[in-house]
Protein backbone atom coordinates (compact mmCIF):
# COMPACT_ATOMS: atom_id res chain seq x y z
CA UNK A 1 0.00 0.00 0.00
CA UNK A 2 1.34 3.42 -0.95
CA UNK A 3 1.55 6.16 1.66
CA UNK A 4 -1.22 8.05 -0.09
CA UNK A 5 -2.90 8.20 -3.50
CA UNK A 6 -3.64 11.89 -4.09
CA UNK A 7 -7.18 12.83 -5.06
CA UNK A 8 -7.88 14.75 -8.26
CA UNK A 9 -4.14 14.98 -8.93
CA UNK A 10 -4.04 16.45 -12.43
CA UNK A 11 -7.08 18.69 -11.94
CA UNK A 12 -5.61 20.12 -8.73
CA UNK A 13 -2.22 20.91 -10.25
CA UNK A 14 -3.90 22.26 -13.40
CA UNK A 15 -5.88 24.54 -11.10
CA UNK A 16 -2.71 26.16 -9.78
CA UNK A 17 -1.90 27.41 -13.29
CA UNK A 18 1.84 27.05 -12.70
CA UNK A 19 4.08 29.86 -13.90
CA UNK A 20 7.79 29.45 -14.73
CA UNK A 21 9.85 30.58 -11.75
CA UNK A 22 6.78 30.75 -9.50
CA UNK A 23 6.66 29.98 -5.79
CA UNK A 24 4.04 27.46 -4.67
CA UNK A 25 2.82 25.81 -1.48
CA UNK A 26 1.62 22.26 -0.91
CA UNK A 27 -0.03 22.63 2.49
CA UNK A 28 -0.55 18.87 2.94
CA UNK A 29 2.49 16.97 1.67
CA UNK A 30 1.49 13.45 2.77
CA UNK A 31 2.98 10.95 0.35
CA UNK A 32 4.27 13.71 -1.90
CA UNK A 33 1.92 13.00 -4.79
CA UNK A 34 0.73 16.54 -5.42
CA UNK A 35 4.17 17.96 -4.67
CA UNK A 36 5.80 15.55 -7.09
CA UNK A 37 3.46 16.54 -9.89
CA UNK A 38 4.01 20.23 -9.18
CA UNK A 39 7.77 19.76 -9.34
CA UNK A 40 7.46 17.72 -12.56
CA UNK A 41 5.64 20.59 -14.24
CA UNK A 42 7.33 23.58 -12.61
CA UNK A 43 10.09 25.33 -14.54
CA UNK A 44 12.52 26.60 -11.92
CA UNK A 45 10.71 28.22 -9.02
CA UNK A 46 10.29 26.88 -5.49
CA UNK A 47 7.86 24.64 -3.64
CA UNK A 48 7.28 24.90 0.10
CA UNK A 49 5.43 21.91 1.55
CA UNK A 50 3.92 21.40 5.00
CA UNK A 51 2.96 18.29 6.95
CA UNK A 52 2.51 18.04 10.70
CA UNK A 53 2.85 14.24 10.64
CA UNK A 54 6.53 13.38 11.03
CA UNK A 55 5.98 10.13 9.08
CA UNK A 56 5.48 12.22 5.94
CA UNK A 57 9.09 13.41 6.09
CA UNK A 58 10.19 9.95 5.02
CA UNK A 59 8.62 10.68 1.61
CA UNK A 60 10.71 13.79 1.00
CA UNK A 61 11.59 14.26 -2.67
CA UNK A 62 15.26 14.92 -3.37
CA UNK A 63 14.76 18.17 -5.27
CA UNK A 64 16.62 21.40 -4.47
CA UNK A 65 13.48 23.40 -5.27
CA UNK A 66 11.58 21.74 -2.40
CA UNK A 67 11.46 22.93 1.21
CA UNK A 68 9.55 20.36 3.31
CA UNK A 69 8.50 21.57 6.75
CA UNK A 70 7.26 19.41 9.63
CA UNK A 71 4.66 22.04 10.54
CA UNK A 72 0.90 22.45 10.68
CA UNK A 73 -0.27 24.55 7.73
CA UNK A 74 -1.96 26.91 10.16
CA UNK A 75 1.51 28.44 10.60
CA UNK A 76 1.77 29.20 6.87
CA UNK A 77 2.57 32.91 7.09
CA UNK A 78 5.31 32.72 9.71
CA UNK A 79 7.08 29.87 7.97
CA UNK A 80 6.97 31.53 4.56
CA UNK A 81 8.33 34.79 5.95
CA UNK A 82 11.04 32.93 7.89
CA UNK A 83 12.24 31.33 4.66
CA UNK A 84 12.20 34.67 2.84
CA UNK A 85 8.95 34.43 0.87
CA UNK A 86 6.73 37.52 1.15
CA UNK A 87 4.21 36.15 -1.32
CA UNK A 88 3.49 32.99 -3.33
CA UNK A 89 1.81 32.26 -6.65
CA UNK A 90 -0.32 29.34 -5.56
CA UNK A 91 -1.43 27.26 -2.58
CA UNK A 92 -2.80 23.71 -2.73
CA UNK A 93 -4.38 21.91 0.24
CA UNK A 94 -5.74 18.35 0.10
CA UNK A 95 -7.47 17.99 3.46
CA UNK A 96 -7.91 14.23 3.40
CA UNK A 97 -6.38 11.75 5.83
CA UNK A 98 -3.59 9.74 4.20
CA UNK A 99 -3.81 6.03 3.43
CA UNK A 100 -0.85 5.59 5.75
CA UNK A 101 -2.68 7.17 8.66
CA UNK A 102 -5.85 5.15 8.04
CA UNK A 103 -4.03 1.86 7.54
CA UNK A 104 -1.59 2.13 10.47
CA UNK A 105 -3.82 0.69 13.19
CA UNK A 106 -1.62 2.01 15.99
CA UNK A 107 -2.69 5.53 14.93
CA UNK A 108 -6.36 4.80 15.72
CA UNK A 109 -7.85 6.62 12.71
CA UNK A 110 -9.82 3.64 11.38
CA UNK A 111 -12.63 1.56 12.85
CA UNK A 112 -11.60 -1.41 10.66
CA UNK A 113 -8.92 -2.74 13.01
CA UNK A 114 -7.88 -2.69 16.62
CA UNK A 115 -5.74 0.06 18.06
CA UNK A 116 -5.67 2.82 20.66
CA UNK A 117 -8.06 5.75 20.42
CA UNK A 118 -5.41 8.21 19.28
CA UNK A 119 -6.16 9.96 15.93
CA UNK A 120 -3.46 12.60 16.31
CA UNK A 121 -2.00 13.82 13.04
CA UNK A 122 0.78 15.45 15.05
CA UNK A 123 1.87 12.77 17.50
CA UNK A 124 3.44 15.41 19.73
CA UNK A 125 0.00 16.86 20.43
CA UNK A 126 -1.33 16.55 23.98
CA UNK A 127 -4.93 15.59 23.16
CA UNK A 128 -5.87 12.10 21.93
CA UNK A 129 -9.22 10.73 20.86
CA UNK A 130 -9.48 8.87 24.16
CA UNK A 131 -9.26 12.19 26.03
CA UNK A 132 -12.25 13.53 24.16
CA UNK A 133 -14.31 10.35 24.42
CA UNK A 134 -13.69 10.04 28.16
CA UNK A 135 -13.67 13.67 29.28
CA UNK A 136 -16.12 15.62 27.13
CA UNK A 137 -19.58 16.18 28.55
CA UNK A 138 -22.58 14.49 27.00
CA UNK A 139 -23.61 17.81 25.46
CA UNK A 140 -20.15 18.40 23.98
CA UNK A 141 -20.03 14.90 22.48
CA UNK A 142 -23.50 15.26 20.98
CA UNK A 143 -22.53 18.59 19.45
CA UNK A 144 -19.38 17.30 17.77
CA UNK A 145 -21.11 14.12 16.52
CA UNK A 146 -23.80 16.26 14.91
CA UNK A 147 -21.65 19.12 13.58
CA UNK A 148 -18.65 17.15 12.35
CA UNK A 149 -20.21 13.77 11.61
CA UNK A 150 -23.72 14.65 10.43
CA UNK A 151 -25.00 11.97 12.84
CA UNK A 152 -28.75 12.33 13.43
CA UNK A 153 -28.81 10.24 16.61
CA UNK A 154 -26.01 12.35 18.10
CA UNK A 155 -27.67 12.80 21.50
CA UNK A 156 -28.45 9.14 22.28
CA UNK A 157 -25.02 8.12 20.93
CA UNK A 158 -23.35 10.64 23.24
CA UNK A 159 -25.42 9.37 26.17
CA UNK A 160 -24.31 5.80 25.41
CA UNK A 161 -20.65 6.85 25.37
CA UNK A 162 -21.00 8.59 28.74
CA UNK A 163 -22.78 5.58 30.21
CA UNK A 164 -20.15 3.13 28.93
CA UNK A 165 -17.19 5.13 30.20
CA UNK A 166 -18.65 5.09 33.72
CA UNK A 167 -18.01 1.34 33.74
CA UNK A 168 -14.47 1.65 32.38
CA UNK A 169 -12.54 4.22 30.31
CA UNK A 170 -12.87 3.82 26.54
CA UNK A 171 -9.29 3.52 25.28
CA UNK A 172 -9.45 1.29 22.20
CA UNK A 173 -11.13 1.33 18.81
CA UNK A 174 -13.08 -1.86 19.51
CA UNK A 175 -14.50 -0.47 22.77
CA UNK A 176 -15.88 2.59 20.99
CA UNK A 177 -17.26 0.50 18.12
CA UNK A 178 -19.12 -1.71 20.63
CA UNK A 179 -20.76 1.35 22.17
CA UNK A 180 -21.88 2.51 18.72
CA UNK A 181 -23.10 -0.91 17.52
CA UNK A 182 -26.75 -0.51 18.68
CA UNK A 183 -27.04 2.68 16.64
CA UNK A 184 -25.69 1.32 13.34
CA UNK A 185 -28.25 1.65 10.52
CA UNK A 186 -28.77 -1.47 8.47
CA UNK A 187 -26.60 -1.62 5.33
CA UNK A 188 -24.93 1.67 6.35
CA UNK A 189 -22.86 0.43 9.26
CA UNK A 190 -19.50 1.42 7.80
CA UNK A 191 -20.66 4.88 6.81
CA UNK A 192 -21.99 5.57 10.30
CA UNK A 193 -18.77 4.46 11.97
CA UNK A 194 -16.73 6.51 9.50
CA UNK A 195 -18.80 9.58 10.37
CA UNK A 196 -18.35 9.04 14.09
CA UNK A 197 -14.58 8.56 13.80
CA UNK A 198 -14.38 11.57 11.47
CA UNK A 199 -16.14 13.77 14.02
CA UNK A 200 -13.74 12.78 16.80
CA UNK A 201 -10.70 13.15 14.53
CA UNK A 202 -11.71 16.68 13.51
CA UNK A 203 -11.99 17.65 17.17
CA UNK A 204 -8.68 16.00 18.14
CA UNK A 205 -6.76 17.85 15.45
CA UNK A 206 -8.76 21.11 15.56
CA UNK A 207 -9.05 20.73 11.81
CA UNK A 208 -11.62 23.46 11.17
CA UNK A 209 -9.65 25.97 13.25
CA UNK A 210 -6.54 25.11 11.25
CA UNK A 211 -8.46 25.48 7.98
CA UNK A 212 -9.78 28.94 8.85
CA UNK A 213 -6.24 30.00 9.78
CA UNK A 214 -4.94 28.67 6.47
CA UNK A 215 -7.58 30.44 4.39
CA UNK A 216 -7.02 33.79 6.10
CA UNK A 217 -3.26 33.55 5.69
CA UNK A 218 -3.59 32.36 2.09
CA UNK A 219 -5.48 35.55 1.34
CA UNK A 220 -2.59 37.55 2.78
CA UNK A 221 0.29 35.59 1.24
CA UNK A 222 -1.01 35.01 -2.29
CA UNK A 223 0.25 37.38 -4.96
CA UNK A 224 -2.20 39.09 -7.28
CA UNK A 225 -3.57 36.47 -9.65
CA UNK A 226 -2.34 33.67 -7.38
CA UNK A 227 -4.45 30.54 -7.18
CA UNK A 228 -5.91 28.79 -4.13
CA UNK A 229 -6.89 25.13 -4.63
CA UNK A 230 -8.59 23.27 -1.78
CA UNK A 231 -9.85 19.67 -1.74
CA UNK A 232 -12.30 18.90 1.07
CA UNK A 233 -13.99 15.71 2.25
CA UNK A 234 -16.95 16.72 4.37
CA UNK A 235 -19.61 19.40 4.38
CA UNK A 236 -18.26 21.52 7.25
CA UNK A 237 -14.89 21.97 5.49
CA UNK A 238 -16.47 22.61 2.11
CA UNK A 239 -18.84 25.22 3.55
CA UNK A 240 -15.94 27.19 5.04
CA UNK A 241 -13.99 27.08 1.77
CA UNK A 242 -17.03 27.96 -0.34
CA UNK A 243 -17.94 30.95 1.81
CA UNK A 244 -14.39 32.26 2.05
CA UNK A 245 -13.71 31.99 -1.67
CA UNK A 246 -17.00 33.72 -2.39
CA UNK A 247 -16.83 36.52 0.12
CA UNK A 248 -13.60 36.50 2.13
CA UNK A 249 -15.68 35.74 5.23
CA UNK A 250 -16.69 32.45 6.81
CA UNK A 251 -20.37 33.31 7.04
CA UNK A 252 -20.53 34.03 3.31
CA UNK A 253 -21.53 37.69 3.73
CA UNK A 254 -19.74 39.93 1.23
CA UNK A 255 -18.50 43.23 2.64
CA UNK A 256 -18.54 46.40 0.57
CA UNK A 257 -16.69 49.71 0.73
CA UNK A 258 -18.25 53.18 0.94
CA UNK A 259 -19.02 53.12 -2.78
CA UNK A 260 -20.62 49.70 -2.76
CA UNK A 261 -17.67 47.86 -4.29
CA UNK A 262 -17.29 44.25 -3.22
CA UNK A 263 -14.32 43.65 -0.92
CA UNK A 264 -14.15 39.92 -1.64
CA UNK A 265 -10.49 38.99 -2.13
CA UNK A 266 -11.05 36.10 -4.54
CA UNK A 267 -12.63 35.37 -7.89
CA UNK A 268 -14.02 31.86 -8.15
CA UNK A 269 -12.48 29.85 -10.97
CA UNK A 270 -14.84 26.88 -10.70
CA UNK A 271 -18.62 26.91 -10.86
CA UNK A 272 -19.38 25.06 -7.68
CA UNK A 273 -17.25 22.22 -6.41
CA UNK A 274 -15.51 19.85 -8.82
CA UNK A 275 -15.77 16.12 -8.15
CA UNK A 276 -13.51 13.23 -9.14
CA UNK A 277 -14.25 11.43 -12.39
CA UNK A 278 -15.91 8.02 -12.19
CA UNK A 279 -12.74 6.22 -13.29
CA UNK A 280 -10.79 7.80 -10.44
CA UNK A 281 -13.43 6.76 -7.91
CA UNK A 282 -13.32 3.21 -9.29
CA UNK A 283 -9.53 3.12 -8.90
CA UNK A 284 -9.51 4.98 -5.57
CA UNK A 285 -12.85 4.63 -3.72
CA UNK A 286 -11.57 6.89 -0.92
CA UNK A 287 -11.70 9.81 -3.36
CA UNK A 288 -15.48 9.59 -3.79
CA UNK A 289 -16.22 12.26 -1.17
CA UNK A 290 -13.60 14.70 -2.50
CA UNK A 291 -14.78 18.18 -3.50
CA UNK A 292 -12.39 20.70 -5.04
CA UNK A 293 -12.77 24.47 -5.27
CA UNK A 294 -10.40 26.89 -6.98
CA UNK A 295 -10.19 30.66 -6.58
CA UNK A 296 -7.88 33.41 -7.80
CA UNK A 297 -6.65 36.42 -5.82
CA UNK A 298 -8.23 39.53 -7.30
CA UNK A 299 -5.78 42.04 -8.76
CA UNK A 300 -7.67 44.98 -7.29
CA UNK A 301 -8.18 43.56 -3.79
CA UNK A 302 -5.39 45.38 -1.98
CA UNK A 303 -6.33 48.67 -3.62
CA UNK A 304 -9.97 48.37 -2.57
CA UNK A 305 -9.08 47.24 0.93
CA UNK A 306 -6.91 50.34 1.34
Amino acid sequence: MSYHLPAMLNAAVDGLRLRPGGVYVDATYGGGGHSGEILNRLEGGRLIAFDQDSDALENATADPRLILLNQNFRFLRNNLLYHGFKEVNGILADLGVSFHQFDTMSRGFSFRGEGPLDMRMNRESDIKASDIVNNYSEEQLASLFYRYGDIRCARPLAAAVVSARKQAPLTTVSQLVRVATPFLPQRRESKFLAQMFQAIRIEVNRELDALTDLLEQACEMLAEGGRLVVITYHSAEDRLVKNFMRSGTFDGVVKTDFYGNRLAPFRSVTRGALRPESDEVAANPRSRSARMRIAEKRSDYEKREA
